[in-house]
């Protein structure tokens, strides 16, 4: 369902007695297996477990590489849709062991129906949370659970036959997704031509390819190690889970000639591989300050349409637990700790890995005026994008929400002390620097009017370029982008023959300052379309002719933006 930060001993098998009893029933053995497989096919929840089923993929008893798993080539199918039944007045909701889910744990006092919880003493109902690393998404679909959790970005895979009504985000994941890449590759685009390892249909793939996406590097599915992609392309190979997959590579990397250039996992097996590489590895960028992961509370839609009071205080439950987390976290922390059976010392790193979303937060997200983190639209909208022909028919976002608890608690006057509070998370606590390497760059080819520096207002396209410069910036708090103004050199070899070398350095001087005055126009006009964003984070320079993108004159008239964020 979701990542599990502490999961089961992931020991390596071993030839014991329980391996031989294991051998000895090898028929039961595949018939389980094939078993699974056929349901993991059918659908499943976030992040798949990362215990036991890690075991179970080793290609040898001896610990050797894990191997990948066949790619599904369609979207998971789910059970019928079926309202769930309240048992009484005790209803089950599912979640897994992520401190994002401290919320409702805080509300309820700890995993068990309880009749002092909020939602008991509040709405006249108690709830049963189970820790499930299982696939769940048919679970929720089919009416065996109330409620459920996952990403945004899940329900643009799930579609129509997803019958769930969102009425809240949970929070954000804020650095607990990493991709993790051989030390000499210094940014995102410079992953073309490379393979990573990953695990298909969860937010860690989609986080990988959001990235891949926004620098123009297109993904090839690869069925296994001996596959590679184009020049161009992004190759990803497929492992049972994320940990797995983070096992593939850190194997890899202990031959001469590796065939993976990385994993997309979470911590801490991410960090765990980059530390144990010898200066191999390290991590490429995190969701720390890139807020896209963005959890969400499921109701199953028969049980909401036909209890929406109870609907209600599952909302309310959760930001008041939210509430609780955020503002008193030293009474709560006992308590997330004894139900996920964490340390208080880890149950504090994982809260700090998360953002917990408040009730401005909740109605900014859906109504898409966030803006220092991704909204539900923007995130689905992009999941439909960068899964391309995966998603033929997408979804209506629309479908999926239903905002009128969070209306009613608004209405209610409740929490109007709270504000939007979503900062960036500073290492050093300084600005961005913009010395180093840009997480990825993108060409922009605007329209400008013949031989000038004035923006072409008849051209349409260029209203959507400035709201993808927007977007770098909505979504990655404190990060900064460098718009670098380009020209094509096409009379350069004219100029020579008119004036020598002379007059190539005064026109390569014009062909400069004309490039800095299209950056700065841009910057112009995506200030006054969006004059909210702080003009601070808009960086610009001329380079005239100076760094062609190749011979076609066409594409060397751009704008280049580079995204610099904190890490």
């Amino acid at each position: 369902m979701t990542r599990n930060p502490f999961p089961p001993s992931r020991g390596r098998q071993a030839g014991s007695a329980g391996g031989k009893l294991i051998t000895a029933l090898l028929v039961i053995a595949l018939l389980a297996f094939g078993g699974w497989l056929v349901l993991r096919d059918m659908g499943g929840d976030r992040k798949a477990a990362d215990g036991a089923a890690s075991t179970s993929a080793r290609s040898s008893a001896g610990g050797g590489a894990p191997d990948p798993i066949e790619p599904l080539t369609g979207l998971p199918t789910l059970d019928a849709a079926a309202a769930y039944q309240p048992k009484g007045e005790v209803i089950d909701v599912d979640i897994s062991e992520y401190a994002g889910y401290a919320g409702l744990i805080a509300a309820n006092g700890g995993l068990e129906p309880n009749p002092d919880s909020f939602f008991a003493r509040n709405y006249g109902f108690q709830v049963r949370l189970t820790l499930s690393e299982e696939e769940g998404w048919s679970k929720l679909n089919n009416g065996r659970v109330a409620a459920s959790v996952t990403t945004a970005d899940t329900l643009a895979v799930l579609g129509r036959q997803f019958e769930v009504t969102v009425p809240a985000q949970i929070g954000f994941s804020r650095g607990a997704d990493q991709v993790v890449v051989d030390a000499g590759i210094a940014n995102v685009n410079q992953l073309k031509g490379k393979v990573l390892a990953a695990s298909q249909f969860n937010e860690s793939e989609f986080f990988i390819r959001y990235l891949a996406s926004e620098a123009g590097v297109p993904i090839k599915v690869l069925r296994d190690l001996d596959g590679r992609p184009a020049a161009g392309e992004l190759g990803l190979v497929f492992y049972e889970d994320a940990f797995i997959a983070c096992d593939a590579y850190e194997h890899e990397l202990s031959r001469r000639s590796p065939r993976l250039n990385g994993c997309v996992g979470w911590s801490p097996r991410t960090d765990e591989v980059a530390a144990a590489s010898d200066g191999r590895a390290k991590v490429l960028v995190s969701n720390r300050n890139l807020l896209i992961v963005a959890d969400l509370l499921l109701l199953n839609k028969g049980f909401a349409q036909a209890h929406p009071e109870w609907a209600k205080g599952l909302v309310h439950g959760l930001l008041e637990g939210n509430r609780l987390v955020r503002d008193e976290p030293a009474a709560q922390i006992p308590v997330i700790a004894r139900a996920f059976k964490w340390s208080e010392a880890d149950t504090r790193a994982e809260l700090a890995k998360v953002h917990l979303s408040n009730l401005p937060e909740n109605l900014a997200f859906f109504e898409g005026t966030i803006d220092s983190a991704g909204s539900f639209q923007g995130i689905f909208q992009s999941s439909v994008l960068v899964y391309g022909n995966l998603i033929r028919n997408p979804a209506d976002p629309a479908r999926f929400v239903d905002t009128a608890a969070l209306q009613a608690l608004k209405q209610q006057g409740l929490y109007a002390g709270q504000t939007i509070a979503i900062a960036p998370i500073r290492s050093g606590g300084g600005p961005v620097s913009l010395e180093g390497d840009a997480l990825l760059s993108k060409d922009i080819r605007f329209f400008f009017q013949s031989n000038s520096a004035i923006l072409d207002k008849s051209a349409p396209a260029n209203a959507g370029y400035l709201d993808t410069i927007k977007n770098f910036l909505q979504v990655s708090p404190g990060s900064v982008v460098l718009l670098r103004g380009h020209v094509d050199d096409a009379r350069r070899g004219e100029f020579e023959r008119q004036g020598g070398q002379e007059l190539v350095r005064s026109m390569s001087l014009k062909a400069m300052e004309l490039s800095r005055q299209r950056a700065q126009a841009v910057r112009d006009a995506l200030l006054e379309r969006h004059p909210k964003l702080d003009a601070e984070r808009i960086e610009l320079v001329g380079r005239g002719w100076e760094e062609p993108a190749g011979s076609d004159s066409d594409l060397n008239r751009r704008v280049e933006v580079q995204w610099f964020t904190l890490e």
